[in-house]
């Protein structure tokens, strides 16, 4: 089948889109709602609107080409005088309902509806409606936040949410101006199905969606000589970090990030891999008696957005998760212990200020279970994109930096099963690795594990482990809508299994929610970074957890044995049942979506 595009022959297949037949011979439309990577293409925006001249028909017509399949013999024309005119109106009318201060957006210098306004040749614009527009409703505790007043009601944020997380919190309802996206009837966040794993504010366009910006407060730290200021940084951040300073993505830039922080004035860097190590001691010890006692299958629980997903959507299987804290809850317990006594600090004077490639980070640092005497374990949950905007505000380029090791010898080692934690199948590795050694009393002789790595939505396998244990089935999931159909099939008794991985974002911590956003790609540099964190790994020395001596000392010296008194108190948590009747209503709806 042949038509043509801009007067060159092409072929194309059955179905095949306008856009996707021009994208495949290099032939550029402009876009702004549709999203290839996700699937979406509702032909909201307009942007992408071509001239078409049909057989037989003497009047051409104008339609979107993201939506609109390809027939033969057409004559479709991306850049003609009408086309770019009628683009031109459209971009104008947008941006007469887009509030247009720019200098207070979290976009600010990477928007992309400011492009599209420059590709289509919009210079002015005779609609614009003043300062009119109201003031957005922020909820100050939320840790995504949400302004209308930038949506374009794209709904990209809805199909993520609702298609590729299966959460589906939000809904676009409402006439005219009053029309956009919300969460369903009105909820605010916290009532909602919404988990926080911000994939929503990854695929948004504009400075609709973000994250509640707390550089602020870190720089005030940091201006207070009162305050001792500790920095965690987690696994994944060392290689999806980098690019924004023009750094090849998947670069370990570990050493530049410590230079970065104590550029600015921070007092003790720490790696939250140190405590990635420390989870895999309490949380492998937990699975192990569970394995030996033939007492059912144990969820990981180092994913704050999957704990959210279970406590609102499937409090049933809270019984079922690891009670170990994650990794960056262990380490900020640990700065304001075992820390400030090293230290000869009031555990008072101590901020903790973890660098995380999640929002749902922030959540879970403000859950009251994760406090003590009225202070916060972790004080402040900065996401890369907030670092970034430190970074730059204090004048600091990553880059230009010469990398520097960490120097507190309390909390900085780690091992390759820490760094894996960044992306899916990693804590299961890293479990089975140390797992095996403690059944066997020796090392696995291939100490990777392919059987747990790769990009498929959910993977199974039987691992043996040998011993009075035997034959352990485990199951990876990453993405909510995974994890939603591996949880249902587990409550069902349709599948069995010993020890289950669950990560809310897709792909794993490396491409969370607080991770950096890229103009047309939703995963630009996915790859990369779980290359990156692979090759950490096969480089490290010491490749096993139960081999990190920092951890060793610590247990020596502090905490006894993994799951001792005191750890269960500085390392453990509880689980609360967080559905209500809205959610309960929604879980009914899946339901019958299902069947």
């Amino acid at each position: 089948m042949k038509t043509y595009i801009n007067g060159k022959e092409l072929g194309f297949e059955p179905g095949e889109t306008i856009l996707s037949l021009a994208r495949r011979h290099d032939m550029h439309i402009p876009t702004l709602c549709e999203l290839h990577d996700i699937g979406h293409a509702p032909g909201t925006c307009r942007v992408c609107l071509v001239e078409v001249k049909r057989p037989g028909v003497k009047e051409p017509v104008f339609v979107t080409a993201c939506d609109t399949p390809v027939a033969e013999h057409w004559q479709v024309l991306t850049d003609s005088p009408m086309v770019r005119e009628k683009r031109r109106l459209q971009v104008e009318l947008l941006m007469a309902d887009h509030h247009q201060d720019c200098a207070t957006c979290s976009r600010h210098g990477n928007c992309e509806v400011l492009d599209t306004a420059d590709y289509v040749g919009l210079r002015s614009s005779r609609f614009l409606r003043g300062t009119d527009f109201p003031m957005p409703e922020t909820d100050d505790k939320a840790a995504i936040q949400f302004d209308q007043t930038r949506c374009i009601r794209c709904l990209r944020c809805v199909t993520m949410c609702r298609e590729i997380q299966g959460v589906d919190a939000l809904e676009i309802s409402g006439r005219g101006f009053a029309n956009g996206v919300r969460f369903h009837n009105g909820f605010r966040q916290e009532e909602s199905a919404c988990v926080a794993c911000g994939q929503c504010v990854l695929v948004c366009p504009t400075g609709a969606l973000g994250e509640r910006d707390d550089t602020q407060k870190v720089i005030d730290y940091l201006a207070d000589p009162a305050i001792k200021t500790v920095f965690q940084i987690a696994p994944a951040i060392r290689v999806g970090f980098g690019e924004e300073f023009g750094v090849l993505p998947g670069t370990n830039i570990e050493g530049q990030v410590v230079s970065a922080l104590r550029r600015i004035g921070a007092d003790v860097v720490l790696d939250t891999n140190f405590a990635a190590d420390l989870v895999i001691m309490e949380e492998g010890t937990e699975v192990l008696g569970k394995l030996k006692n033939r007492e059912g299958v144990t969820f990981t629980s180092c994913c704050p957005g999957w704990i959210n997903f279970a406590e609102k959507h499937y409090p049933e299987i809270l019984p079922r998760l690891s009670t170990t804290r994650s990794p960056q809850q262990c380490l900020g317990s640990l700065a304001k212990s075992y820390l400030a006594e090293k230290m000869h600090v009031d555990r008072k004077q101590i901020r903790v200020i973890s660098i995380m490639p999640c929002t749902a980070k922030k959540e879970e640092a403000a859950r009251p279970d994760f406090t003590k005497d009225g202070l916060a374990d972790v004080d402040i949950v900065l996401t890369l994109r907030e670092f970034a905007r430190l970074l730059k505000r204090q004048a600091v380029d990553l880059k230009s930096l010469e990398p520097s090791a960490f120097d507190n010898p309390l909390m900085t080692e780690y091992t390759g099963s820490a760094v894996i934690f960044g992306t899916t199948g990693g804590v299961m590795e890293a479990a089975l690795r140390t797992v095996y050694f403690v059944v066997n009393g020796k090392e696995l002789e291939q100490v990777e594990i392919g059987a747990v790595r790769g990009k498929e939505n959910i993977r199974t396998a039987s691992i043996d482990v040998g011993g009075d244990v035997g034959t352990v089935r485990i199951a990876v999931a990453h993405g909510l809508k995974a994890a939603r159909e591996l949880t249902e099939s587990v409550l069902a008794g349709k599948a069995e299994y010993d020890f289950v991985e669950v990560m809310a974002c897709p792909g794993g911590c490396a491409d969370g929610g607080g991770t950096l956003r890229h103009k047309k790609r939703y995963k630009k540099h996915s790859a990369e970074r779980s290359k990156g964190l692979y090759q950490i790994d096969k480089s490290r020395k010491l490749r096993q957890s139960h081999h990190n001596e920092q951890v060793q000392k610590l247990y020596a010296e502090y905490l006894g044995e993994p799951n001792s008194e005191l750890a269960h108190d500085l390392l453990h948590t509880h689980y609360h049942n967080r559905r209500n009747e809205a959610l309960a209503s929604i879980k009914k709806i899946w339901d019958v979506l299902k069947a």
